[in-house]
């Protein structure tokens, strides 16, 4: 039976509302919600469907229940889809990043952050140890990732470049033979006239904000555009794999918000419902609030989540129709497993970046990298490190039940 709008309304909104824990969760409530609980999708069709969004930029999860949407209910089907998985994390994170700005410089709410910032550094070890386990299966991979490292660590290479490389050598070694990828038809038939039209279409609506700020001349807000839309091409491997180099340019080369509130926001985006690239969102809106106020904040990080979800149904809505075509080049796949392993390098490097900057109060650019000043360390952070690690790695507690232990613990150590 085919579901009309109202059950997509229903399910969907769960979806979003319950969308907790990351990608494999995330996916994992889908899987259960379309496929176990309902004869909406097929496994054929899920898995296929993942493996299709796993092949483009930007939070596979978000893309998969966009193209679920799709092919239940076309255009307007992966729109509700798509935007009820995102709209009720980034209210969550608008209320946050509010709360931040009000409350953030108190010191018992400083002392807590230091165990948020202690556990992120957990849960980005988490995330490096479930990528290398999937990723590193060849020596060629193990090579691609410890490049990946060099390169972006002592070398400094901006992470699009990385990405660039892995994907062209990926796809230049790829085998060439049929991949034994789970296969799902097309929900309609193509139409290479309606796929430019589709193009056209989402490009300009992604295009108009952005026009907009430059033809009014306002600097920061076309700065915001230019780079969470440069963000959004090339954010293969997940959230993690692009926030060191959105750390390095938005703390460092723009100066819009700090290395620690750029782990902070990390933290809270760990709590909240959604893609894990909402943190992007509060970073918009945390540089808005510094550069202009309230009006700007809200401007700001309305602009951000345009430009960094858009491409998102730009990227399903033109490429669906060619799934079949897409999921059976083998050169595509080896660019993108060669993405994944490069990946893991890269988040390495960002596992690295926060250690320092959450253990140490003061670090020193090298010509080999980031090095800590030895006599500057936090030892509550250490301490809070343990604990987090313990917690998450050994006994497997949820996130946000060790977010909170993790925070109270912080303003416990403040007091001694």
């Amino acid at each position: 039976m085919s579901p009309n709008f109202a059950d997509l309304w229903r399910v969907f909104g769960r979806i979003g509302l319950l969308s907790f824990g990351g990608p494999a969760a995330q996916i994992a409530l889908m899987h259960k919600e379309l496929v176990d609980d309902r004869p909406w999708l097929t496994e054929k069709q899920f898995l296929g469907a993942l493996s299709f969004c796993m092949l483009l930029p930007g939070p596979e999860a978000m893309q998969l229940a966009t193209y679920a949407g799709w092919r239940l209910k076309g255009l307007w089907g992966g729109i509700l889809a798509g935007a009820l998985f995102v709209v009720p994390g980034a209210l969550v994170i608008l209320t946050l990043a509010a709360a931040y700005i009000s409350y953030g410089t108190l010191p018992i709410v400083q002392a807590a952050f230091i165990g948020v910032k202690a556990a992120v550094v957990i849960v980005v070890l988490q995330a490096l140890l479930k990528v290398s386990k999937k990723a590193l299966k060849s020596n060629f991979a193990w090579v691609l990732a410890v490049f990946a490292f060099f390169a972006i660590y002592v070398l400094q290479l901006p992470f699009p470049l990385i990405i660039a490389l892995a994907a062209a050598v990926g796809a230049v070694l790829a085998k060439p033979h049929e991949e034994d990828t789970p296969r799902i038809s097309s929900a309609s038939p193509i139409s290479h006239s309606n796929t430019i039209q589709t193009v056209v279409l989402w490009s300009a609506l992604w295009a108009a904000p952005v026009v907009l700020v430059a033809a009014i001349n306002h600097t920061f807000l076309t700065e915001i555009a230019l780079f969470f839309s440069k963000l959004a091409v090339v954010t293969f491997g997940g959230a993690y794999a692009v926030l060191a180099y959105m750390t390095q340019t938005v703390s460092f080369d723009f100066g819009w918000i700090s290395a620690g509130e750029m782990i902070d926001a990390l933290g809270l985006a760990e709590t909240t419902p959604g893609p894990l690239i909402l943190v992007t969102e509060f970073v918009g809106l945390l540089a808005g609030y510094k550069e202009g106020g309230a009006g700007l904040m809200i401007a700001a990080g309305a602009l951000t989540l345009w430009c960094t979800f858009i491409p998102c149904f730009l990227w399903i809505f033109a490429a669906a129709p060619y799934v079949e075509q897409l999921l059976s080049q083998p050169r595509l796949k080896g660019a993108l497993d060669a993405i994944t392993a490069a990946v893991v390098g890269v988040i390495l490097n960002l596992s690295l970046w926060f250690a320092l900057h959450v253990l140490f109060s003061e670090t020193v650019a090298t010509d080999i990298g980031l090095i800590p000043v030895f006599h500057s360390i936090d030892f509550s952070a250490v301490i809070l490190l343990a604990l987090a690690g313990a917690l998450l790695l050994w006994r497997k507690m949820n996130l946000p039940l060790v977010l909170a232990i993790s925070a109270t613990c912080g303003i416990l150590l403040s007091f001694v």
